[in-house]
């Protein structure tokens, strides 16, 4: 999320870098604000305002496409002003008002799937955006709930959600979360790059991770950031898996 403004300009400067040096197309994601957070003493933001201008910034200084979260339809157009990518969380999935008011700005769409729904249910979900007359919509995957305080990834899911046609994408941090430990979400960093190295072997069109300068000092999801020292290890890994199922 939005912390300061040297903290996304480390992280971007290091994306650039890298995009030059590898075959991969970075989206730059961070969210305004934290709608969702387990405890309401927890960090959710420098204000909406002060948030979205820092994204413009990195927009427009890094040439840079910016995917962030919207939380309700009274959001959607604003935020379409200067965000390429507008993102629904997964407890927001199912939330009709939303989904049409994110789909009338003609923005691209991402929809993460709940962790409460089947990806048979997802095919609702992006109904209800390109009913909009708005079919420019990603499907993603983040794992599904497991009883308390814990999530599993059924990679059968990233199959069935491309049967409705949209790109799918396999969010490789959020999948590791420990829900609610404690007053906070929790993580299993170390499962990161397997999982995500599991999920380019199946298929995917894009992968999300969220990665930070040091996770340790992180305002939201310290538990399952990635290193952003790890960054470019991971991605050359990927890269050979992607180039193996390909035949490349």
């Amino acid at each position: 999320m939005v912390e300061n403004e040297k903290v996304l300009r480390e992280v971007a400067d290091r994306l650039v870098d890298l995009q030059s040096q590898y075959p991969v197309d970075f989206i730059f994601k961070s969210s305004y604000t934290k709608a969702n957070r387990t405890s309401s003493t927890s960090f959710t933001g420098i204000g909406m305002d002060a948030a979205l201008a820092l994204l413009t910034k990195i927009r427009n200084d890094y040439d840079l496409p910016i995917l962030t979260d919207v939380h309700s339809p009274d959001e959607c157009a604003t935020v379409a002003e200067t965000c390429d990518i507008l993102q629904i969380p997964a407890f927001l999935s199912r939330q009709t008002e939303l989904l049409h008011a994110a789909g009338r700005t003609g923005r691209v769409i991402q929809i993460k799937k709940g962790q409460f729904m089947s990806p048979e249910d997802m095919k609702f979900a992006k109904a209800k955006v390109t009913e909009t007359g708005n079919d420019r919509v990603l499907l993603c995957e983040r794992g599904t709930f497991f009883g308390y305080g814990d999530l599993v990834v059924d990679f059968r899911s990233l199959i069935k959600m491309r049967e409705f046609g949209s790109p799918v994408i396999y969010d490789a941090t959020h999948s590791v979360q420990r829900p609610s430990q404690n007053g906070m979400s929790g993580g299993n960093r170390e499962f990161i790059a397997p999982l995500a190295r599991a999920a380019m072997a199946v298929g995917v069109d894009g992968l999300f991770l969220e990665t930070h300068p040091n996770p340790a000092e992180a305002l939201s999801d310290k538990e399952s950031q990635l290193p952003l020292a790890d960054l470019e290890q991971l991605i050359e890994r990927l890269l050979e898996v992607h180039h193996a199922v390909k035949g490349k």
